[in-house]
Protein backbone atom coordinates (compact mmCIF):
# COMPACT_ATOMS: atom_id res chain seq x y z
CA UNK A 1 0.00 0.00 0.00
CA UNK A 2 1.45 3.20 -0.85
CA UNK A 3 2.37 5.73 1.81
CA UNK A 4 -0.22 8.15 0.48
CA UNK A 5 -3.57 6.10 0.26
CA UNK A 6 -6.26 6.99 2.49
CA UNK A 7 -5.86 5.14 5.62
CA UNK A 8 -9.62 5.19 7.33
CA UNK A 9 -9.21 6.60 10.79
CA UNK A 10 -11.83 4.51 13.47
CA UNK A 11 -11.93 1.18 13.88
CA UNK A 12 -13.98 -1.11 11.90
CA UNK A 13 -16.72 -0.69 14.46
CA UNK A 14 -17.05 2.75 14.27
CA UNK A 15 -14.86 3.44 17.97
CA UNK A 16 -12.41 6.34 17.27
CA UNK A 17 -8.97 5.06 17.19
CA UNK A 18 -7.32 5.95 20.27
CA UNK A 19 -4.63 9.15 20.50
CA UNK A 20 -1.62 6.80 21.04
CA UNK A 21 -1.92 4.22 17.96
CA UNK A 22 -2.84 7.81 15.65
CA UNK A 23 0.17 9.35 16.88
CA UNK A 24 2.90 6.63 15.67
CA UNK A 25 0.30 6.33 12.50
CA UNK A 26 0.51 9.91 12.00
CA UNK A 27 4.13 10.18 12.56
CA UNK A 28 5.09 7.25 9.86
CA UNK A 29 3.09 8.39 7.43
CA UNK A 30 4.81 12.02 7.96
CA UNK A 31 8.05 10.90 7.57
CA UNK A 32 6.92 9.01 4.14
CA UNK A 33 5.10 11.11 3.03
CA UNK A 34 5.98 14.94 3.79
CA UNK A 35 8.42 17.03 2.62
CA UNK A 36 11.13 17.94 5.21
CA UNK A 37 11.44 21.72 6.48
CA UNK A 38 14.85 23.33 5.18
CA UNK A 39 16.98 23.93 7.60
CA UNK A 40 16.71 27.27 9.62
CA UNK A 41 12.51 27.59 7.86
CA UNK A 42 9.74 27.47 9.53
CA UNK A 43 6.17 27.19 7.64
CA UNK A 44 5.16 30.56 7.95
CA UNK A 45 8.47 31.96 6.10
CA UNK A 46 7.50 28.97 2.99
CA UNK A 47 4.35 30.28 3.24
CA UNK A 48 5.20 33.97 2.54
CA UNK A 49 7.32 32.67 -0.06
CA UNK A 50 4.47 30.90 -1.30
CA UNK A 51 2.32 34.00 -2.99
CA UNK A 52 -0.11 32.44 -4.95
CA UNK A 53 -0.44 29.56 -2.25
CA UNK A 54 0.36 26.55 -5.23
CA UNK A 55 2.76 24.76 -2.93
CA UNK A 56 0.19 24.92 -0.18
CA UNK A 57 -2.59 23.13 -2.31
CA UNK A 58 0.23 20.45 -3.89
CA UNK A 59 0.50 19.85 0.38
CA UNK A 60 -3.39 20.04 1.60
CA UNK A 61 -3.91 17.29 -1.53
CA UNK A 62 -0.75 15.18 -0.12
CA UNK A 63 -2.43 15.44 3.43
CA UNK A 64 -5.71 14.62 1.74
CA UNK A 65 -4.76 11.47 -0.26
CA UNK A 66 -3.30 10.13 3.07
CA UNK A 67 -6.24 11.10 5.33
CA UNK A 68 -4.84 13.57 7.36
CA UNK A 69 -6.85 16.61 5.64
CA UNK A 70 -9.66 17.92 8.25
CA UNK A 71 -8.99 15.82 11.43
CA UNK A 72 -11.51 17.29 13.32
CA UNK A 73 -14.19 18.22 10.94
CA UNK A 74 -16.88 15.91 10.14
CA UNK A 75 -16.38 12.56 7.91
CA UNK A 76 -19.71 13.40 6.39
CA UNK A 77 -18.17 16.32 4.49
CA UNK A 78 -14.59 14.66 3.82
CA UNK A 79 -13.31 15.42 7.06
CA UNK A 80 -11.81 12.48 9.83
CA UNK A 81 -14.10 13.62 12.71
CA UNK A 82 -11.92 13.22 15.02
CA UNK A 83 -10.68 15.19 18.47
CA UNK A 84 -9.04 17.46 19.27
CA UNK A 85 -6.44 15.71 21.19
CA UNK A 86 -5.61 14.15 17.69
CA UNK A 87 -4.74 17.23 16.01
CA UNK A 88 -3.15 18.36 18.78
CA UNK A 89 -0.86 14.93 18.56
CA UNK A 90 -0.55 15.63 14.43
CA UNK A 91 0.81 18.94 15.34
CA UNK A 92 3.40 17.78 17.41
CA UNK A 93 4.80 15.35 15.17
CA UNK A 94 4.45 17.25 12.29
CA UNK A 95 6.75 19.89 12.92
CA UNK A 96 10.16 18.89 11.31
CA UNK A 97 7.61 18.93 8.03
CA UNK A 98 6.32 21.20 5.39
CA UNK A 99 2.86 21.90 5.79
CA UNK A 100 -0.01 23.93 4.42
CA UNK A 101 -0.61 26.54 7.38
CA UNK A 102 -1.54 28.63 4.55
CA UNK A 103 -4.92 26.97 4.44
CA UNK A 104 -5.78 27.59 8.52
CA UNK A 105 -6.85 31.11 8.76
CA UNK A 106 -8.93 31.97 7.55
CA UNK A 107 -10.40 28.89 5.35
CA UNK A 108 -10.06 26.21 7.45
CA UNK A 109 -10.39 27.72 10.98
CA UNK A 110 -12.91 30.62 10.21
CA UNK A 111 -14.94 29.92 7.15
CA UNK A 112 -15.51 26.85 6.77
CA UNK A 113 -16.04 26.44 10.76
CA UNK A 114 -18.76 28.86 10.20
CA UNK A 115 -19.92 26.91 7.06
CA UNK A 116 -20.41 23.92 9.43
CA UNK A 117 -22.56 25.61 11.27
CA UNK A 118 -24.62 27.34 8.77
CA UNK A 119 -24.23 26.31 5.54
CA UNK A 120 -27.10 24.16 3.61
CA UNK A 121 -26.46 20.58 2.90
CA UNK A 122 -25.75 21.51 -0.46
CA UNK A 123 -23.32 24.36 0.03
CA UNK A 124 -21.54 22.09 2.49
CA UNK A 125 -21.08 19.28 0.13
CA UNK A 126 -20.24 20.88 -2.42
CA UNK A 127 -17.56 23.20 -0.64
CA UNK A 128 -15.86 21.50 2.45
CA UNK A 129 -14.49 18.22 0.47
CA UNK A 130 -13.81 21.00 -2.07
CA UNK A 131 -11.55 22.70 1.07
CA UNK A 132 -10.02 19.79 2.29
CA UNK A 133 -8.86 19.03 -0.92
CA UNK A 134 -6.56 21.82 -1.25
CA UNK A 135 -8.93 23.07 -4.29
CA UNK A 136 -10.51 26.13 -2.36
CA UNK A 137 -9.37 28.82 -0.45
CA UNK A 138 -11.16 30.60 0.73
CA UNK A 139 -11.41 34.24 2.74
CA UNK A 140 -13.63 37.02 4.20
CA UNK A 141 -15.14 40.20 2.95
CA UNK A 142 -16.62 42.45 5.99
CA UNK A 143 -14.70 45.27 6.24
CA UNK A 144 -15.12 48.41 4.07
CA UNK A 145 -12.97 51.65 3.97
CA UNK A 146 -15.98 53.43 5.31
CA UNK A 147 -16.71 51.51 8.23
CA UNK A 148 -13.58 51.38 10.52
CA UNK A 149 -14.70 49.01 13.69
CA UNK A 150 -18.61 49.38 12.99
CA UNK A 151 -18.61 46.17 10.79
CA UNK A 152 -22.69 46.18 11.60
CA UNK A 153 -22.63 50.01 9.72
CA UNK A 154 -21.64 48.29 6.69
CA UNK A 155 -22.92 50.15 2.82
CA UNK A 156 -21.86 47.53 0.23
CA UNK A 157 -25.44 46.42 -0.94
CA UNK A 158 -26.90 43.59 -2.00
CA UNK A 159 -30.43 44.10 -3.78
CA UNK A 160 -32.78 41.01 -5.37
CA UNK A 161 -33.41 40.29 -8.43
CA UNK A 162 -35.56 37.28 -8.81
CA UNK A 163 -33.46 33.98 -8.32
CA UNK A 164 -30.40 36.63 -7.83
CA UNK A 165 -28.77 39.15 -5.77
CA UNK A 166 -27.02 41.73 -7.23
CA UNK A 167 -24.09 43.31 -4.73
CA UNK A 168 -22.45 46.74 -5.17
CA UNK A 169 -19.87 48.44 -2.95
CA UNK A 170 -16.50 48.09 -1.97
CA UNK A 171 -14.45 45.35 0.86
CA UNK A 172 -10.95 45.67 2.43
CA UNK A 173 -7.79 44.51 4.82
CA UNK A 174 -8.86 40.49 2.88
CA UNK A 175 -5.67 38.76 3.50
CA UNK A 176 -5.22 37.01 0.69
CA UNK A 177 -8.23 37.47 -1.20
CA UNK A 178 -6.02 37.98 -4.90
CA UNK A 179 -4.84 34.22 -4.26
CA UNK A 180 -8.66 32.94 -3.35
CA UNK A 181 -11.37 31.63 -4.60
CA UNK A 182 -14.55 32.29 -2.50
CA UNK A 183 -15.02 34.44 -0.14
CA UNK A 184 -18.00 35.03 2.58
CA UNK A 185 -19.46 38.59 2.27
CA UNK A 186 -21.57 40.22 4.45
CA UNK A 187 -23.85 43.20 2.44
CA UNK A 188 -27.02 44.77 3.85
CA UNK A 189 -30.18 43.87 2.28
CA UNK A 190 -32.30 45.63 4.19
CA UNK A 191 -32.31 49.47 4.96
CA UNK A 192 -35.24 50.34 6.49
CA UNK A 193 -34.31 48.00 9.87
CA UNK A 194 -31.85 48.69 12.51
CA UNK A 195 -28.19 48.12 10.92
CA UNK A 196 -28.14 44.73 12.97
CA UNK A 197 -31.09 43.17 11.28
CA UNK A 198 -30.86 44.42 7.65
CA UNK A 199 -27.52 42.57 6.42
CA UNK A 200 -27.08 39.04 4.71
CA UNK A 201 -23.93 36.88 4.11
CA UNK A 202 -22.98 35.21 0.91
CA UNK A 203 -20.85 32.57 -0.61
CA UNK A 204 -19.00 35.16 -3.54
CA UNK A 205 -17.03 33.80 -5.88
CA UNK A 206 -14.07 35.83 -6.53
CA UNK A 207 -12.80 35.56 -9.99
CA UNK A 208 -15.68 36.60 -11.67
CA UNK A 209 -17.42 39.36 -14.17
CA UNK A 210 -17.90 42.78 -11.38
CA UNK A 211 -15.12 41.86 -8.93
CA UNK A 212 -11.80 44.10 -8.80
CA UNK A 213 -8.82 42.90 -6.40
CA UNK A 214 -6.28 45.13 -5.58
CA UNK A 215 -3.60 44.41 -3.05
CA UNK A 216 -2.32 47.06 -1.07
CA UNK A 217 1.93 47.40 -0.39
CA UNK A 218 2.69 47.32 3.22
CA UNK A 219 5.48 48.59 5.26
CA UNK A 220 7.26 45.23 5.83
CA UNK A 221 7.32 44.74 1.67
CA UNK A 222 4.57 42.37 1.46
CA UNK A 223 1.09 42.97 -0.45
CA UNK A 224 -0.99 40.81 1.57
CA UNK A 225 -3.93 42.90 2.35
CA UNK A 226 -6.54 43.82 -0.44
CA UNK A 227 -9.43 46.01 -1.55
CA UNK A 228 -12.01 44.79 -3.69
CA UNK A 229 -14.53 46.60 -5.89
CA UNK A 230 -18.33 45.38 -6.44
CA UNK A 231 -19.72 46.39 -9.68
CA UNK A 232 -23.14 44.78 -10.26
CA UNK A 233 -22.12 40.99 -8.84
CA UNK A 234 -24.50 38.51 -9.36
CA UNK A 235 -24.73 36.01 -6.60
CA UNK A 236 -27.48 33.26 -6.56
CA UNK A 237 -29.48 32.82 -3.86
CA UNK A 238 -28.35 29.65 -2.94
CA UNK A 239 -25.10 31.30 -2.11
CA UNK A 240 -27.01 32.92 1.04
CA UNK A 241 -25.51 31.70 4.24
CA UNK A 242 -28.21 31.75 6.81
CA UNK A 243 -31.25 33.34 6.71
CA UNK A 244 -31.97 36.56 4.40
CA UNK A 245 -31.41 39.83 6.81
CA UNK A 246 -29.68 37.79 9.78
CA UNK A 247 -26.11 37.67 8.19
CA UNK A 248 -25.55 39.47 11.41
CA UNK A 249 -26.22 35.90 13.86
CA UNK A 250 -23.54 34.29 10.84
CA UNK A 251 -20.87 37.26 11.02
CA UNK A 252 -21.11 36.80 14.87
CA UNK A 253 -20.20 33.53 14.60
CA UNK A 254 -17.92 33.72 12.22
CA UNK A 255 -16.13 36.29 14.14
CA UNK A 256 -15.87 33.85 17.47
CA UNK A 257 -14.52 31.63 15.32
CA UNK A 258 -11.70 34.00 14.19
CA UNK A 259 -10.94 34.72 17.94
CA UNK A 260 -10.69 31.54 18.46
CA UNK A 261 -8.40 31.20 15.48
CA UNK A 262 -6.33 34.27 16.29
CA UNK A 263 -6.25 33.21 19.92
CA UNK A 264 -5.02 29.84 19.11
CA UNK A 265 -8.35 27.66 20.32
CA UNK A 266 -9.39 26.64 17.12
CA UNK A 267 -9.94 22.65 16.39
CA UNK A 268 -9.65 23.03 12.50
CA UNK A 269 -5.54 24.62 12.72
CA UNK A 270 -3.48 21.77 11.21
CA UNK A 271 0.60 21.87 11.65
CA UNK A 272 1.13 24.92 13.30
CA UNK A 273 3.70 25.14 15.63
CA UNK A 274 2.99 27.74 18.27
CA UNK A 275 -0.03 30.01 18.87
CA UNK A 276 0.51 33.68 19.16
CA UNK A 277 4.33 33.31 17.75
CA UNK A 278 4.33 36.62 16.21
CA UNK A 279 4.55 35.78 12.45
CA UNK A 280 5.96 32.56 12.32
CA UNK A 281 8.87 33.11 14.93
CA UNK A 282 8.65 30.29 17.64
CA UNK A 283 9.39 30.48 20.96
CA UNK A 284 12.24 28.39 20.71
CA UNK A 285 13.80 30.80 17.79
CA UNK A 286 14.08 33.85 20.66
CA UNK A 287 16.61 31.52 22.58
CA UNK A 288 18.58 30.61 19.03
CA UNK A 289 18.54 34.63 19.02
CA UNK A 290 20.36 35.11 21.68
CA UNK A 291 22.26 32.36 21.11
CA UNK A 292 23.30 34.08 18.10
CA UNK A 293 23.93 37.10 19.87
CA UNK A 294 26.25 35.67 22.51
CA UNK A 295 23.79 36.40 25.33
CA UNK A 296 22.74 33.61 26.76
CA UNK A 297 24.93 34.10 29.52
CA UNK A 298 23.63 37.71 30.45
CA UNK A 299 21.58 37.53 33.06
CA UNK A 300 18.77 40.36 31.71
CA UNK A 301 18.28 38.42 28.85
CA UNK A 302 17.58 34.72 30.61
CA UNK A 303 14.89 36.88 32.53
CA UNK A 304 13.35 37.70 29.74
CA UNK A 305 13.54 34.58 27.78
CA UNK A 306 12.35 32.58 30.83
CA UNK A 307 9.21 35.99 30.82
CA UNK A 308 8.73 35.02 27.42
CA UNK A 309 8.06 31.10 27.89
CA UNK A 310 5.89 31.78 30.92
CA UNK A 311 4.01 34.00 28.79
CA UNK A 312 3.59 31.05 25.92
CA UNK A 313 2.47 28.33 28.71
CA UNK A 314 0.06 30.46 30.21
CA UNK A 315 -1.43 31.19 26.66
CA UNK A 316 -1.29 27.32 26.36
CA UNK A 317 -3.50 26.56 29.37
CA UNK A 318 -5.51 29.83 28.77
CA UNK A 319 -6.57 28.29 25.36
CA UNK A 320 -7.65 24.79 26.97
CA UNK A 321 -9.04 25.90 29.83
CA UNK A 322 -11.26 28.82 28.00
CA UNK A 323 -12.30 26.70 25.04
CA UNK A 324 -13.43 23.68 27.41
CA UNK A 325 -15.27 25.85 29.30
CA UNK A 326 -17.39 26.95 26.55
CA UNK A 327 -17.61 23.44 25.08
CA UNK A 328 -18.85 22.45 28.51
CA UNK A 329 -21.41 25.36 28.59
CA UNK A 330 -19.77 27.25 32.02
CA UNK A 331 -18.76 30.41 29.45
CA UNK A 332 -20.40 32.06 27.18
CA UNK A 333 -18.88 32.10 23.26
CA UNK A 334 -17.19 35.94 23.65
CA UNK A 335 -15.20 34.55 26.30
CA UNK A 336 -12.97 33.39 22.92
CA UNK A 337 -12.27 36.77 23.80
CA UNK A 338 -9.71 36.30 26.62
CA UNK A 339 -6.81 34.03 24.70
CA UNK A 340 -7.32 36.39 21.55
CA UNK A 341 -6.18 39.19 23.65
CA UNK A 342 -3.53 37.49 25.49
CA UNK A 343 -2.45 36.13 22.31
CA UNK A 344 -2.43 39.65 21.14
CA UNK A 345 -0.87 41.18 24.06
CA UNK A 346 1.81 38.32 24.45
CA UNK A 347 2.76 38.25 20.42
CA UNK A 348 3.85 42.08 20.87
CA UNK A 349 5.65 41.25 24.30
CA UNK A 350 7.56 38.12 22.40
CA UNK A 351 8.67 40.31 19.47
CA UNK A 352 9.50 43.25 21.86
CA UNK A 353 11.56 40.88 23.85
CA UNK A 354 13.43 39.79 20.57
CA UNK A 355 14.24 43.56 19.76
CA UNK A 356 16.25 44.26 23.29
CA UNK A 357 18.15 40.76 22.57
CA UNK A 358 18.55 41.18 19.15
CA UNK A 359 19.14 45.14 19.04
CA UNK A 360 20.41 46.95 15.83
CA UNK A 361 21.10 43.81 13.96
CA UNK A 362 17.02 43.41 13.97
CA UNK A 363 16.30 46.89 13.02
CA UNK A 364 18.42 47.14 10.09
CA UNK A 365 19.62 44.45 7.80
CA UNK A 366 21.11 44.11 4.37
CA UNK A 367 20.05 40.71 3.19
CA UNK A 368 16.25 40.36 2.85
CA UNK A 369 16.90 36.54 3.16
CA UNK A 370 19.05 36.60 6.38
CA UNK A 371 17.19 35.43 9.73
CA UNK A 372 17.80 39.23 10.93
CA UNK A 373 15.10 39.82 8.15
CA UNK A 374 12.86 37.66 9.35
CA UNK A 375 12.90 38.91 13.32
CA UNK A 376 12.50 42.52 11.73
CA UNK A 377 9.69 41.67 9.43
CA UNK A 378 7.81 39.96 12.20
CA UNK A 379 8.20 43.51 14.18
CA UNK A 380 6.93 45.25 11.71
CA UNK A 381 3.73 43.13 11.79
CA UNK A 382 3.80 43.31 15.52
CA UNK A 383 0.54 45.12 15.54
CA UNK A 384 -1.32 42.79 13.03
CA UNK A 385 -2.38 40.50 16.24
CA UNK A 386 -3.99 43.21 17.99
CA UNK A 387 -6.26 44.06 14.82
CA UNK A 388 -7.59 40.40 13.55
CA UNK A 389 -10.25 38.96 14.65
CA UNK A 390 -11.17 43.04 15.70
CA UNK A 391 -8.75 45.47 17.71
CA UNK A 392 -7.81 44.67 21.10
CA UNK A 393 -9.77 47.85 22.32
CA UNK A 394 -12.88 45.63 20.78
CA UNK A 395 -11.53 42.30 22.51
CA UNK A 396 -12.03 44.15 26.25
CA UNK A 397 -15.35 45.31 25.03
CA UNK A 398 -16.45 42.24 24.73
CA UNK A 399 -14.83 40.43 27.82
CA UNK A 400 -16.52 43.49 29.47
CA UNK A 401 -19.72 43.62 28.38
CA UNK A 402 -20.83 40.05 27.61
CA UNK A 403 -18.59 37.71 29.66
CA UNK A 404 -18.32 40.05 32.73
CA UNK A 405 -22.30 41.68 32.21
CA UNK A 406 -20.76 45.31 32.46
CA UNK A 407 -23.01 47.79 31.05
CA UNK A 408 -22.73 48.61 27.60
CA UNK A 409 -21.49 51.75 25.47
CA UNK A 410 -23.80 54.32 24.92
CA UNK A 411 -24.77 53.86 20.64
CA UNK A 412 -26.57 56.99 19.33
CA UNK A 413 -27.95 54.75 16.41
CA UNK A 414 -29.07 51.81 18.34
CA UNK A 415 -32.58 50.40 17.39
CA UNK A 416 -32.92 53.09 14.44
CA UNK A 417 -33.68 52.32 10.94
CA UNK A 418 -30.08 52.32 9.25
CA UNK A 419 -31.66 54.28 6.17
CA UNK A 420 -32.65 57.63 9.17
CA UNK A 421 -28.84 57.33 10.30
CA UNK A 422 -26.81 60.04 9.81
CA UNK A 423 -23.24 59.19 7.26
CA UNK A 424 -20.25 61.15 6.05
Amino acid sequence: MSAREVVVPAESDGTMEDVESFRLRARSWLADAMPLLPEGMNNHQLSRQDEMGERARYLQRILSGGGFAGLCFPREYGGQGLSRAHQRAFNQESLPYQMPTLFNVPTFSILAATLIEFGTEEQKHRHLPAILRGDELWVQFLSEPSGGSDLAGLVTRATRDGDTFVINGSKIWSSGAFRSDYAMCLARTNSQVPKHRGLTMFIMKIHQPGVEVRQIAMVNGTAEFCQEFFDDVIVPDGDVVGEVDDGWTVASRLLFHERDAVGGGSPYISGVAVAGSGGGAQRSDLVNLAARMGKLGDVRVRQLLAEDRINSRVQNQLVRRISAGIRAGALPPPAGALPRLFAATSTERHLDIALDVAGGSMAVWMDEDSEDANWGEAFLNRQGGSLGGGSSEMARNIISERVLGMPREPAADRDIPFDQVRHN
